[in-house]
């Protein structure tokens, strides 16, 4: 900057000329850092929460998938009225309501849904037993299934990974690529396979695993099927193009079906570490990887699993490791999705 003016002026330290370019430099500095934080937000790799939500919601319309509240049945014990929004709750604090007014004589039962969505709310079987403020003549209450289709919000990654398949993979006239999109829109849905052809002319199937990357429920294949090509009563409105899917695309919404994983290892641990304390983080940690390899790899890696286990603290080394009683990969089928089973731990 000194050097853009003339000799003619004094520009030595302490001089108006040296202090009012100084002065300059750094507030245009400070102004070009600014720039340059704007310039990233261009790249939706540097986006994360709202950001990114208004970002991809401006551009191409996408919209964050909300969070989805658990649901579920709930087994009630007594004589009185189950009023719509009377709570129950589990031992660990979970709170659930009546969605449904229900007049109970000894035993009967009523549909219940998570307070708070998430996937926080799919509590296990017989776990919601309390009720936090008294229902007059109601004695018990349990559920008998496991409760289900409770999602979180989107993520940062599933909702960018939504965002790039719009503009790399354009959608138009009912292609692949917009039965894939399609499914994706739908709350709950974590990834979509798309067969065309599958049974024939004008038929499509689709092949969907949910937000925690495990097979589908019931409840969440219908939302999908009612959403891209509706059915309706006998089949009335299936290919009609009452949904999504043009006139004449028969869509059947299913499932991805399990390939169960399990695990046999005999481990060394680390001094101060028991089996019993490392067993449920090992279990987190093959479940990371199953989700991270969903819809996206043929195959689990053995050597990438016997690896990710050692990530564990308190694990020092193991001596065998098998997946499924092998000491190879296992092939995921396309239509299939891997979910852990069994986890047979020993120390060595």
């Amino acid at each position: 900057m000194l050097n853009s003016i003339s000799d003619d002026y004094v520009k030595d330290i302490g001089t108006f000329t040296r202090d009012l370019t100084r002065t300059y430099a750094i507030e245009s500095h400070k102004f070009e850092k600014k720039l340059e934080e704007y310039y990233k937000k261009l790249d939706v790799y540097n986006l994360i929460g709202q950001e990114l939500t208004r970002f991809v919601e401006q551009r191409k319309g996408l919209y964050r998938k909300a969070a989805n509240p658990a649901k579920g049945v709930l087994t009630v014990e007594g004589t009185g009225v189950i009023k719509v929004g009377d709570f129950f709750e589990t031992e660990s604090g979970n709170r659930y309501k009546a969605t449904e007014q229900v007049t109970i004589n000894t035993l009967g039962t009523v549909n219940i849904e998570a307070v708070k969505a998430g996937s926080n709310g799919n509590v296990g079987a017989n776990s919601i037993t309390l009720i936090p403020i008294t229902i007059q003549g109601i004695s018990k209450v349990t559920n008998k299934d496991q409760l289900i289709d409770g999602y979180d919000e989107e993520t940062d990654d599933s909702l960018r990974e939504r965002y790039l398949i719009e503009i790399q993979k354009p959608a138009t006239s009912g292609n692949v690529y917009h039965y894939m999109q399609w499914g994706r829109e739908v709350v709950g849905v974590g990834d979509v396979r798309v067969f065309p052809l599958w049974n024939g002319n004008n038929t499509v199937q689709m092949v969907v695993i949910d937000d925690n990357k495990v097979i589908a429920n019931e409840e969440l294949i219908n939302r999908v099927q009612e959403y891209v090509d509706p059915k309706g009563h006998e089949n009335e409105t299936w290919g009609t193009g009452a949904g999504q899917a043009p006139i004449g695309a028969y869509c059947t919404v299913i499932s991805a079906t399990a390939k169960i994983v399990n695990i046999e290892s005999s481990l060394i641990l680390k001094d101060g570490y028991n089996l019993e304390e490392l067993k449920p983080l090992i279990e987190q940690e093959v479940r990371v990887y199953l989700k991270n390899i969903a819809f996206k790899r043929e195959s689990v890696s053995y050597a990438i699993l016997s690896s990710w286990i050692l990530n564990v603290e308190g694990i020092q080394e193991w001596t065998t490791f098998t997946i499924n009683g092998l000491q190879e990969n296992v092939i995921i089928g396309t239509k299939e999705v891997a979910v852990l089973g069994n986890v047979n731990l020993s120390v060595a």
